[in-house]
Protein backbone atom coordinates (compact mmCIF):
# COMPACT_ATOMS: atom_id res chain seq x y z
CA UNK A 1 0.00 0.00 0.00
CA UNK A 2 1.25 3.52 -0.76
CA UNK A 3 2.29 5.59 2.23
CA UNK A 4 -0.13 8.44 2.75
CA UNK A 5 1.58 11.79 3.09
CA UNK A 6 0.57 13.94 6.03
CA UNK A 7 -1.26 17.13 5.30
CA UNK A 8 0.27 20.50 6.09
CA UNK A 9 -2.22 20.89 8.95
CA UNK A 10 -1.21 17.52 10.42
CA UNK A 11 2.48 18.44 10.24
CA UNK A 12 1.82 21.79 11.89
CA UNK A 13 -0.22 20.09 14.64
CA UNK A 14 2.59 17.59 15.32
CA UNK A 15 5.15 20.39 15.45
CA UNK A 16 3.02 22.48 17.83
CA UNK A 17 2.34 19.52 20.13
CA UNK A 18 6.04 18.71 20.25
CA UNK A 19 6.85 22.35 21.04
CA UNK A 20 4.29 22.44 23.85
CA UNK A 21 5.35 19.12 25.39
CA UNK A 22 9.07 19.97 25.28
CA UNK A 23 8.34 23.30 26.96
CA UNK A 24 6.04 21.60 29.47
CA UNK A 25 8.77 19.15 30.48
CA UNK A 26 11.08 22.03 31.31
CA UNK A 27 8.42 23.86 33.32
CA UNK A 28 7.22 20.75 35.19
CA UNK A 29 10.80 19.73 35.96
CA UNK A 30 11.50 23.16 37.45
CA UNK A 31 8.23 23.85 39.28
CA UNK A 32 6.47 20.50 39.69
CA UNK A 33 2.94 19.68 38.57
CA UNK A 34 1.17 21.76 41.21
CA UNK A 35 3.46 24.78 40.84
CA UNK A 36 3.40 24.99 37.04
CA UNK A 37 0.77 26.93 35.11
CA UNK A 38 -0.45 26.78 31.53
CA UNK A 39 0.63 30.43 31.17
CA UNK A 40 4.22 29.45 31.99
CA UNK A 41 4.10 26.50 29.58
CA UNK A 42 2.77 28.75 26.82
CA UNK A 43 5.47 31.34 27.50
CA UNK A 44 8.20 28.67 27.46
CA UNK A 45 6.86 27.38 24.14
CA UNK A 46 6.65 30.88 22.68
CA UNK A 47 2.93 30.52 22.10
CA UNK A 48 -0.25 32.24 23.21
CA UNK A 49 -2.12 30.51 26.03
CA UNK A 50 -5.14 30.11 23.75
CA UNK A 51 -2.99 28.25 21.22
CA UNK A 52 -1.98 25.74 23.87
CA UNK A 53 -5.66 25.10 24.66
CA UNK A 54 -6.28 24.31 21.00
CA UNK A 55 -4.17 21.17 21.48
CA UNK A 56 -4.66 20.31 25.17
CA UNK A 57 -7.71 20.86 27.34
CA UNK A 58 -5.94 21.22 30.69
CA UNK A 59 -2.64 21.29 32.51
CA UNK A 60 -3.17 17.69 33.60
CA UNK A 61 -3.69 16.60 30.01
CA UNK A 62 -0.44 18.33 29.02
CA UNK A 63 1.34 16.63 31.90
CA UNK A 64 0.09 13.16 31.03
CA UNK A 65 0.93 13.67 27.35
CA UNK A 66 4.47 14.76 28.28
CA UNK A 67 4.86 11.69 30.47
CA UNK A 68 3.57 9.39 27.74
CA UNK A 69 5.88 10.92 25.13
CA UNK A 70 8.95 10.41 27.30
CA UNK A 71 7.81 6.99 28.47
CA UNK A 72 7.20 5.61 24.98
CA UNK A 73 10.48 7.03 23.71
CA UNK A 74 12.32 5.27 26.52
CA UNK A 75 10.50 1.98 25.93
CA UNK A 76 11.15 2.03 22.18
CA UNK A 77 14.86 2.77 22.58
CA UNK A 78 15.25 0.13 25.29
CA UNK A 79 13.49 -2.48 23.18
CA UNK A 80 15.66 -1.80 20.11
CA UNK A 81 18.89 -2.05 22.07
CA UNK A 82 17.85 -5.20 23.93
CA UNK A 83 16.76 -6.90 20.70
CA UNK A 84 20.13 -6.07 19.11
CA UNK A 85 22.09 -7.60 22.03
CA UNK A 86 23.19 -11.22 21.33
CA UNK A 87 23.14 -12.82 24.80
CA UNK A 88 21.12 -12.71 28.00
CA UNK A 89 23.93 -10.88 29.79
CA UNK A 90 24.23 -8.37 26.93
CA UNK A 91 20.46 -7.79 26.91
CA UNK A 92 20.44 -7.14 30.65
CA UNK A 93 23.33 -4.72 30.30
CA UNK A 94 21.62 -3.03 27.33
CA UNK A 95 18.55 -2.42 29.50
CA UNK A 96 20.60 -0.70 32.20
CA UNK A 97 22.82 1.21 29.76
CA UNK A 98 19.93 2.51 27.68
CA UNK A 99 17.95 3.75 30.64
CA UNK A 100 20.86 5.53 32.30
CA UNK A 101 21.88 7.21 29.07
CA UNK A 102 18.28 8.15 28.26
CA UNK A 103 18.02 9.71 31.71
CA UNK A 104 21.17 11.77 31.07
CA UNK A 105 19.83 12.98 27.72
CA UNK A 106 16.26 13.62 28.91
CA UNK A 107 16.71 14.99 32.40
CA UNK A 108 13.54 17.09 32.35
CA UNK A 109 11.37 14.07 31.57
CA UNK A 110 13.14 11.95 34.18
CA UNK A 111 12.71 14.71 36.77
CA UNK A 112 8.94 14.93 36.32
CA UNK A 113 8.61 11.15 36.11
CA UNK A 114 10.38 10.54 39.40
CA UNK A 115 9.18 13.62 41.27
CA UNK A 116 5.56 13.77 40.15
CA UNK A 117 4.56 10.30 38.92
CA UNK A 118 3.69 9.15 42.43
CA UNK A 119 1.78 12.37 43.12
CA UNK A 120 -0.57 11.83 40.19
CA UNK A 121 -0.87 8.18 41.15
CA UNK A 122 -0.97 4.93 39.22
CA UNK A 123 -4.72 4.62 39.85
CA UNK A 124 -5.40 7.96 38.17
CA UNK A 125 -3.05 7.29 35.26
CA UNK A 126 -5.18 4.32 34.37
CA UNK A 127 -4.68 1.16 32.40
CA UNK A 128 -2.52 2.68 29.66
CA UNK A 129 0.26 3.81 31.99
CA UNK A 130 0.08 0.71 34.13
CA UNK A 131 0.45 -1.25 30.92
CA UNK A 132 3.54 0.76 29.92
CA UNK A 133 5.10 0.10 33.32
CA UNK A 134 4.38 -3.64 33.19
CA UNK A 135 5.43 -3.85 29.56
CA UNK A 136 8.98 -2.96 30.54
CA UNK A 137 9.10 -5.41 33.42
CA UNK A 138 7.69 -8.17 31.22
CA UNK A 139 10.33 -7.52 28.55
CA UNK A 140 12.93 -8.12 31.24
CA UNK A 141 11.03 -11.16 32.46
CA UNK A 142 11.11 -12.68 28.95
CA UNK A 143 14.87 -12.15 28.70
CA UNK A 144 15.50 -13.61 32.14
CA UNK A 145 13.22 -16.60 31.51
CA UNK A 146 15.11 -17.31 28.29
CA UNK A 147 18.35 -17.12 30.28
CA UNK A 148 16.98 -19.67 32.73
CA UNK A 149 16.05 -22.00 29.86
CA UNK A 150 19.52 -21.64 28.38
CA UNK A 151 21.14 -22.38 31.72
CA UNK A 152 22.98 -19.07 32.13
CA UNK A 153 20.63 -17.86 34.91
CA UNK A 154 19.82 -19.89 37.99
CA UNK A 155 16.60 -21.82 37.36
CA UNK A 156 15.45 -21.36 40.96
CA UNK A 157 14.92 -17.63 40.43
CA UNK A 158 11.36 -16.48 39.54
CA UNK A 159 11.74 -14.53 36.29
CA UNK A 160 8.71 -12.31 36.92
CA UNK A 161 9.83 -11.09 40.33
CA UNK A 162 13.41 -10.77 39.10
CA UNK A 163 12.31 -8.57 36.19
CA UNK A 164 10.63 -6.15 38.60
CA UNK A 165 13.71 -6.13 40.85
CA UNK A 166 16.01 -5.27 37.93
CA UNK A 167 13.60 -2.57 36.78
CA UNK A 168 13.35 -0.97 40.23
CA UNK A 169 17.08 -1.18 40.96
CA UNK A 170 17.79 0.57 37.67
CA UNK A 171 15.19 3.21 38.47
CA UNK A 172 16.73 3.70 41.90
CA UNK A 173 20.17 4.23 40.41
CA UNK A 174 18.77 6.81 37.99
CA UNK A 175 17.18 8.60 40.95
CA UNK A 176 20.54 8.69 42.75
CA UNK A 177 22.13 10.27 39.70
CA UNK A 178 19.28 12.76 39.35
CA UNK A 179 19.74 13.85 42.98
CA UNK A 180 23.50 14.15 42.52
CA UNK A 181 24.27 11.33 44.97
CA UNK A 182 26.48 9.50 42.50
CA UNK A 183 29.82 10.92 41.39
CA UNK A 184 30.42 8.08 38.94
CA UNK A 185 29.96 8.38 35.20
CA UNK A 186 26.95 6.81 33.55
CA UNK A 187 29.16 3.99 32.21
CA UNK A 188 30.68 3.39 35.65
CA UNK A 189 27.25 3.17 37.27
CA UNK A 190 26.08 0.82 34.53
CA UNK A 191 29.05 -1.48 35.14
CA UNK A 192 28.46 -1.39 38.90
CA UNK A 193 24.78 -2.34 38.67
CA UNK A 194 25.26 -4.92 35.93
CA UNK A 195 28.10 -6.59 37.84
CA UNK A 196 26.01 -6.65 41.02
CA UNK A 197 22.98 -8.13 39.28
CA UNK A 198 24.76 -10.61 37.05
CA UNK A 199 26.79 -12.08 39.88
CA UNK A 200 23.56 -12.55 41.79
CA UNK A 201 21.56 -14.22 39.02
CA UNK A 202 24.01 -16.07 36.78
CA UNK A 203 24.22 -19.83 37.04
CA UNK A 204 27.96 -19.74 37.58
CA UNK A 205 27.99 -16.75 39.94
CA UNK A 206 29.21 -14.30 37.31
Amino acid sequence: MPVLKKTKQELVSEFRCREILEAACKVFARKGFSGATVDEIAEAAGLAKGTVYLYFRSKREIYLAALKRGFTGLIDETRRNMEAAPTTAAKLKAFITTRLRYAEENRDFVAIYHAEFSNVGMAYLGKEFRHLYLQQARALEAVLREGCEQGCIRRSLPAGALGLVVYEMTRGLIMQRLLGWSRATSDEDTEFLFDLLWKGVSADGG
